[in-house]
């Protein structure tokens, strides 16, 4: 599941330059891509907790939850934590976005609790940590399980941002840009999503090139398609 960055480039090319409005240089699409992507990826969470407060519909393909879901399932992980000195570090930290379920020895879910919460469970003889009961807080990406005498066989779920897209090239004999596959990365969407990015790079492109034109058409359509998708 991949939104080609090839097609996606050369698109904003053919309607960036038709009447010669000017040119996107790789270098700038690159930016504008990873901007947008980002932006995008955001919004999925943003959504899904919007449309979680809304019961969904009975279609198979017109659920907006489930349609969210499935954009968002790329992005699962899994992966075993680290200890280090008194607390856990997640996996793949680079690009870890969001923790989900902590587990202890592949079989036991650890319970997250609030920061304040914990001294009153830790003091309490009915709800204190125990090997059969474990618990953790998270804070700036760090897990802290109780009872600290836990310090292996803990592992988490958890959502991975995506990869920069990048349009790589080489140079030909008349110094033209040739796409370059095998160093490129595309974008890591839902196929879905080709012509959001698109429009949203259009808007951006609109202004690294100074063409009001494209910047005005490409906020109408952005504005367009956010109404309906929420609509």
């Amino acid at each position: 599941m991949a939104v080609s960055v090839d097609t996606v480039y050369r698109t904003v090319l053919l309607i960036v330059n038709k009447e010669q409005r000017g040119n996107l240089t790789p270098d700038e699409f690159n930016k504008t891509a990873t901007q947008v992507q980002l932006e995008i990826f955001n919004e999925y969470f943003e959504d899904l907790n919007q449309v979680l407060r809304v019961q969904g519909n009975d279609s198979e393909y017109t659920d907006r939850i489930k349609n969210l879901e499935e954009k968002i399932a790329f992005f699962h992980s899994s992966g075993d934590c680290t200890f280090s000195v008194d607390h856990f570090t997640t996996p793949d930290s680079a690009n870890f976005y969001k923790i989900g379920t902590v587990i202890y020895k592949g079989e036991k879910e650890v319970q997250y609790v609030q920061p304040n919460e914990l001294l009153e469970i830790i003091l309490s003889p009915i709800t204190k940590p125990s090997l059969y009961w474990p618990i953790y807080e998270y804070k700036n990406y760090k897990i802290y399980v109780y009872p600290k005498t836990i310090k292996t066989d803990i592992s988490c779920t958890y959502i991975k941002t995506p990869l920069n897209p990048t349009w790589n090239f080489t140079l030909g004999a008349n110094n033209q840009y040739i796409y370059n596959s095998g160093t490129s990365q595309d974008f890591q969407l839902h196929p879905s999503e080709q012509t959001n990015l698109i429009t949203r790079i259009l808007l951006y492109s609109g202004v690294v090139i100074r063409d009001p034109q494209i910047i005005q058409i490409a906020a109408q359509q952005v504005q367009a398609e956010t109404v309906n998708s929420k609509s």
